[in-house]
């Protein structure tokens, strides 16, 4: 049995002027240990997911049909007293940007003790030890003296790694990492993410990677889901994916990748934007901004399909898989 098995998830945010569907029946899974890339450009649905898998969809968001299933519970049908002993305990999240995520007013120290008494029953001597042993896991100079540091006394590298050790302090066995390198500089990026699949193997922590770079994927994780408008158009194996994409779309993330394009040259982009939510084509959405596509596309939404594990929707795949698309 899968850790987190996602099936057929739908979320939608009502509004005035209609209800909009922000993920339309995705479906994934990660296994114990496992690594999953989701990917895919802004307003795809990436942190939608994430965030419906912790239930903390801002209102009036609500998770409209599918199953969330951890560890052997649908998290969809918990309370919400249920739902705390699970979240920041058995499931941890990294969100994008760590002054947002920790108090200005409070020591790093503070901080990880009161996370840590807040889903265990042990002393304040006890917490301060395993805080302190986290915070030299994720390679933190003198961490007994940086328990007293407040967060604006760090730079943004160093704090993003408090952050990772405080979603290491309960043991949880799945981490959801929202964009965990988007607000570092480029230089410490790789390093934080080299440390984060160092941590993930050594602890044996699941990870969901939420991210738009394929490049951070094709490092980091064993499997990928990319996401358009909603939808999964394409998943399987890192290496088959980024190496042998077939649906349109993928191909057009790793195309616009700045090592794809000739020196000197403009960097490839997919043209057009991804469609809003109230305004989403007919047919495969992604097929206005298509190379490929025919009046069929137009027509119907194509079902994901399964080549030999490496699932894609789009009515050409077969076709794009052997290159004879024209």
């Amino acid at each position: 049995m899968a850790l987190l098995d996602v099936h057929d998830l739908v979320v939608e945010f009502p509004t005035r002027h209609g209800t909009l569907t922000a993920l339309n029946g995705i479906s994934f899974a990660v296994d114990k240990g496992e690594r999953l890339g989701i990917v895919g450009e802004s307003g795809a649905g990436k942190s939608v997911a994430a965030f419906a898998v912790l239930n903390l969809l801002t209102r009036p968001g609500r998770i409209a049909g599918g199953s969330i299933v951890f560890e052997g519970r649908d998290l969809t049908t918990l309370s919400r007293a249920q739902m705390r002993g699970v979240r920041g305990n058995r499931i941890s999240m990294i969100f994008q940007d760590p002054m947002m995520t920790l108090n200005p007013v409070l020591t790093i120290g503070t901080q990880m003790v009161e996370t840590l008494k807040a889903h265990r029953d042990i002393s304040d001597a006890e917490a301060k030890r395993i805080a302190i042993q986290r915070l030299g896991e994720v390679k933190i100079p003198s961490p007994d003296k940086r328990m007293a540091s407040y967060p604006h006394e760090l730079s943004g590298g160093m704090r993003q790694r408090v952050v990772i050790a405080i979603a290491l302090l309960t043991e949880p066995s799945l981490i959801v990492a929202d964009e965990p390198t988007t607000a570092l500089d480029v230089t410490i990026q790789a390093e934080i993410m080299s440390l984060m699949l160092a941590l993930c193997k050594s602890h044996g922590v699941g990870l969901i990677l939420i991210t738009h770079d394929l490049a951070v994927v094709s490092q980091v994780t064993q499997r990928v889901v990319v996401l358009y408008a909603g939808r999964v158009v394409e998943s399987g194996r890192t290496d088959r994916v980024v190496h042998n994409p077939v649906h349109p779309y993928t191909r057009g993330l790793l195309a616009a990748l700045p090592g794809e394009g000739e020196p000197g040259a403009r960097l490839n982009q997919i043209r057009g934007n991804m469609p809003s939510l109230n305004a989403i084509p007919s047919g495969c959405p992604f097929n206005p901004r298509c190379d490929h596509v025919l009046d069929d596309c137009r027509a119907a939404l194509p079902p994901l399909d399964d080549l030999d594990g490496h699932l894609v929707r789009c009515i050409r795949a077969r076709e794009l898989m052997t290159g004879r698309a024209a």
